[in-house]
This record gives C-alpha cells, sequence and structure tokens, in this order.
C-alpha cells in the first residue's frame, strides 16, 4: 500500500534526500520542535515522512545561502591556480575547472579542526606508523582541473607516493570537510561528488554548528551512510577497528 512506506521509520540523511533539504536544515528543526521524530536512545532519531511533510507544509523552510564565490569565466587548471594571488580572509579550491573562492575557518572550524587531528594521529600512528594525517592548508591534485584543500586527510603508508613537497597528487584515503554555513552544500554535494568520482575511500563531514558526525564510505561507486552521531555521541567508524571519536570533546 503506498500509504505503508510513508509510515516506515527514516534517518535524518534519508530524509534530506527525499526532500531536496540539507541534513543541517533536517537536525535545526528537529531541535527547535518543528518536525516530529521518534528518539530511539543514545539520541539516536529517525522519522516517518508522512508526519514531517505535513509539519513542514505549516511552516515556511529556509535554507542556509552559500557566499563563496565561483568564477565561470574559464576553465582553472592546477598551474591557473598557481598563479592566484591571495586573498587576505579566502582560499581558493579549482572544482572540476570551476574556481571557488571561500571564506576562511572560523575559531570554532579550527578547534574541532585541532582536536580531530589528535584523536586520528593517535590512531593512525598505531594502526599504519608509515601513513600520514594532514590538515589543511595543503593542495591536492585530483586531477590536472580539480585542485582542493580537505580540512583534514589521511594518506596510508602504501600511498606515500602521492606526497610531493608541495601537494598531495592523487585522492587520499580519507578526507575530513568542516562544514560551515558558507560550504555546507558545496561539502555536502560538490566535493562530495568530486571525491566519489575519484575514489577517496572515506568522506566524512563534521558540522560543528549542529554537532554533528558524519562518515561516508565509498561502497560499490557510491558513498553510504556507515556511521554517524550527534552531540555527546561516541562514534565508532565499523572500517576502522579501535577508531572511536567523542563529540563531547570536539566541541
Amino acid at each position: 500500500m503506498p500509504g505503508e512506506k510513508d509510515q516506515e521509520l527514516v534517518t535524518a540523511y534519508s530524509l534530506a534526500e527525499v526532500l531536496n533539504l540539507s541534513v543541517e536544515t533536517i537536525w535545526k528543526y528537529t531541535r527547535e520542535n518543528r518536525i516530529p521524530c521518534v528518539k530511539l536512545g543514545n539520541k539516536q532519531y529517525r522519522y516517518r515522512l508522512s508526519e514531517v511533510m505535513r509539519a513542514l507544509s505549516e511552516h515556511s523552510v529556509q535554507e542556509e545561502r552559500a557566499d563563496y564565490k565561483v568564477d565561470t569565466t574559464k576553465k582553472y587548471t592546477y598551474q591557473d591556480y598557481l598563479k592566484l594571488a591571495e586573498e587576505p580572509g579566502y582560499r581558493y579550491e579549482v572544482l572540476e575547472g570551476v574556481l571557488v573562492k571561500a571564506p576562511s575557518p572560523s575559531v570554532m572550524h579550527q578547534r574541532v579542526s585541532r582536536r580531530l587531528i589528535r584523536v586520528l594521529e593517535d590512531y593512525f600512528s598505531e594502526i599504519d606508523p608509515e601513513g600520514e594525517v594532514f590538515f589543511a592548508p595543503l593542495d591536492v591534485t585530483l586531477q590536472e582541473n580539480t585542485v582542493v584543500q580537505p580540512d583534514l586527510l589521511y594518506i596510508s603508508g602504501k600511498q606515500r607516493k602521492m606526497v610531493e613537497e608541495a601537494r598531495i597528487d592523487g585522492p587520499p584515503t580519507l578526507v575530513i570537510e568542516i562544514i560551515s554555513p558558507s560550504t555546507s552544500r558545496k561539502d555536502r554535494i560538490q566535493k562530495r561528488n568530486i571525491y566519489r568520482k575519484y575514489s577517496v575511500q572515506h568522506y566524512w563531514l563534521v558540522h560543528p554548528e549542529e554537532k554533528t558526525l558524519e562518515c561516508f564510505a565509498l561502497r560499490d561507486g557510491a558513498y553510504s551512510l556507515v556511521s554517524s552521531g550527534m552531540d555527546e555521541d561516541v562514534v565508532e567508524h565499523p572500517d576502522f577497528s579501535g577508531l572511536t571519536v567523542s563529540l563531547e570533546k570536539l566541541w
């Protein structure tokens, strides 16, 4: 029956895809009690599509607008990127030939980055002493027309040939982006598609304002959400045995 699917419990991520909204909006509305949810314990939430649709029909949905800038006047390459003059308060990336200029990270962004680096370095130094954890600003070239600066990344010991003097040339094993209101859609849609295309095996999204962590892993050519948490949860990753992230310590 058509109505049965609407009564199924779905995750925030699945709900966002169905409604064409960002996951940040779903979590924001959950906290504000603007949409109904089912609490499963340990701050895990599920939703019924029909109930959410009914609630949203009574409210206007407002998404954050990106304030980063793009240049579509030409197709940029890595060599063009190297010639760009630095502009205080901004950093550049080239996403499949399109130059993107985004605001520099906030103080909170940097705090979360520093705390997460400690967790990753402690873990990977034990299981992969030849691997390395890096943080922005550091160029990662995935193609001549694609230059990104992930907030954090992990290069395994088997990938050390990718590490050059001025850049990482190839797809890291793990890429982490720390989301801000200005970069949400870029990180969640555009860069996620690029990382999938170039076979980055693991992609994490950290949102300090919403206090969430989502861990995606490449499965049959597509990213699947394999672990996630919010607020004070402890996130365990199924593909990295023994790796846990206490979110309470990140914020």
